[in-house]
This record gives structure tokens, sequence and C-alpha cells, in this order.
């Protein structure tokens, strides 16, 4: 029975991946990606197929009613150092009050290392350094409706900016997570980055028109350039997991998630989990329908402290095009 009903959701997940060779007529519309950029070593270990089985403070990124299966208190670190100067970081905390529910928050920045400002008349610099740097500032309220039902809001203030030029604004997560009673099978539901489009501003967009070039006394007008608005980045998600092996001290678990963005086509992550006397665990996935990332791998140490646990993650992630990509993260729940 857990054999056919984890079968059955696989199958609905290979037929929504049937449609991966259609091309989306929005591909690489919508900007602020670094919200799509994936975070924590255990997740992405198991490239990304985690929406229904993520349940710590990392939930707070892949699906907000995760948080509702924290117990207490729950500290979540994660670090990516991309290519070229650039990192992407991400933190988060969740407190239950029993009764009420989890609230969560949590923070991602996107930062690179200062750049010479250069000009055609200036090919060597002007003596003026810029950087660029993406901010993600969420709160988050999850709670179980029932035993096996749990849902999760967030509200988050989105922020990218580049030398003088900014552009701002709020978005919404919404995610669900239903245990459907047999085993731990589980299926995940997360709608992510819903909210209105972004446009840069800054005084770098400030000049001064002439009105009336036949006019040589005339006064220049201030004006400024005005720049084109932009959407977020929206991804439905959809997944199964399921543990198909617990035996003493050995365990796995298995996950495959559908993804539906705005601005691509249709991607399936698949990952698997192994946990050896619960406090060891070995990862692996593999990721359809991405134009860089394919296999990854991971593994994990837990640490128990008293009543709460300290857990260590690490990731790796091979890239077709640019060089692979290592992802870590600490957790501590207490």
């Amino acid at each position: 029975m857990r054999m056919k009903s984890l079968v059955t959701c696989l199958a609905i997940l290979l037929a929504c991946a049937a449609q991966l060779r259609a091309q989306n007529p929005n591909l690489g519309t919508s900007g602020a990606q670094f919200l799509q950029i994936p975070v924590g070593a255990r997740e992405t270990g198991m490239a990304g197929a985690t929406v229904s089985s993520v349940r710590d403070a990392a939930a707070l990124f892949w699906n907000p009613a995760g948080i509702a299966g924290v117990q207490a208190n729950d500290l979540f670190f994660a670090h990516t150092p991309y290519w070229a100067t650039i990192s992407v970081n991400h933190a988060g905390y969740v407190h239950t009050f029993e009764d009420i529910g989890s609230f969560g928050v949590s923070v991602t920045v996107l930062s690179m290392d200062p750049m010479d400002v250069t000009t055609e008349l200036e090919p060597n610099g002007t003596g003026e350094q810029f950087d660029a740097q993406d901010l993600m500032v969420g709160g988050t309220f999850a709670r179980h409706l029932t035993e096996d039902f749990a849902v999760g809001l967030t509200v988050k203030y989105v922020r990218q900016s580049i030398w003088n030029e900014s552009a701002d604004g709020v978005a919404f997560d919404v995610g669900t997570q239903f245990r459907m009673g047999v085993g731990d099978l589980t299926i995940g539901m997360s709608l992510l980055n819903f909210g209105g489009d972004l446009r840069y501003a800054g005084e770098d967009l400030n000049v001064k028109f002439d009105q009336s070039t036949a006019l040589p006394a005339n006064r220049l007008t201030p004006a400024a350039y005005a720049t084109d608005d932009y959407p977020l980045p929206l991804n439905f998600q959809v997944g199964v997991s399921m543990t198909v092996l617990d035996l003493e001290g050995f365990s796995a678990l298995v996950g495959a998630d559908f993804n539906h963005p705005n601005d691509n086509k249709e991607r399936v992550d698949f990952g698997a989990e192994l946990k050896i006397v619960k406090y060891f665990a070995l990862r692996g996935g593999y990721r359809l329908g991405y134009d860089l990332e394919s296999f990854t791998l991971g593994a994990g140490v837990l640490l128990p402290i008293g009543d709460g646990r300290i857990v260590f993650d690490y990731a790796y992630a091979i890239q077709d095009l640019l060089p692979d990509l290592h992802r870590i993260s600490l957790g501590c729940s207490f």
C-alpha cells in the first residue's frame, strides 16, 4: 500500500515533467533572480526535492508551512560562495508558541566585491567604485490546522541595488504540507515570490533635458530616465516525499518535486537522503530541466546537545558550464 501510493504520486510528477521540452514564452523575463538561488546544504544536496519534507528553519526559504514542525527554537545559517566574487548568505530563526503556531524571520543577502567605475574616456577607472547588493527580509507564520495538515505564510521585503540605483517591493510566499496517513508519505506545495513589479530609480538616472534646441539660451529642464517595470520570479512547486526504508540505525528518504516558474520551462527535482545511526546523513539528487545544474551530492552530521542539537551540512553541485558549487549550512535546535 505504501509503495503503491508513492508510485502514484511519482507518476503524477513525471506526467507533469513530460512538458519539459516546451518553451516558455516568458523565458528570462523576471528579475530579482537571487530569490531563486537555493539555500541550505541539506536541501540542495537533495537537489531541492524537499518542499514536502523540510521541517526546520530552512523551510523559511523552501516552504513556509514547514516551520510548523519546529518544536521550540530553531536557528539556521547558510553560505554559498558563488562565481565572480558573488556570495549568497541566508539566516533564519523560528520560535514556536504552544497552541498558537510558529513564527519565523529570515534574511537573504547577495553581495559582491566593489568594482572600479570605468567610462569610454577613462577606461582605466575614474577613481570611483561601485557594487551591487540584493536583500530579502521576511516574516513567517505557520501552524497545524490538523495533526497532519500545516499551512504557512511569509511576507517579505525585497530590495535590489546597484551603485546609486535601487528597486524595492513586497512579496508573499504561501505553502502547505499534508501527511497522507500512509507511513510518513507527505505532499507539499509552495507558491513563492507572489507580488507586484519592481522598478529601478536613483540619482544616476537624473538628466537635464533641453526642450527646444532652437533656443540656445533657454533653461535646461530637470528630468529622469524611466526604467521598465519587471516582475518577480514567481514559482509554484509541488512535491512528495516518503521514508521507504526504516531499520534500526538506518533509514532512507526519497522525494520528488515539480516546479513551474513564470520565467522558464518546467523542472523536476529528484532527491534522496540516507541516515546512518541518526547522526550521519548522505544525500544525492538530480535536477531535470535546468540550464546549468544537474547532479548534486551532500552529507551532514548531527550532534545532540542536551534537549537540542547542532547540524552541519555540506552540499556539492555539479555545473555543466561554470565551476561547481559548494554550499554549507549550520542549524541549531534548542
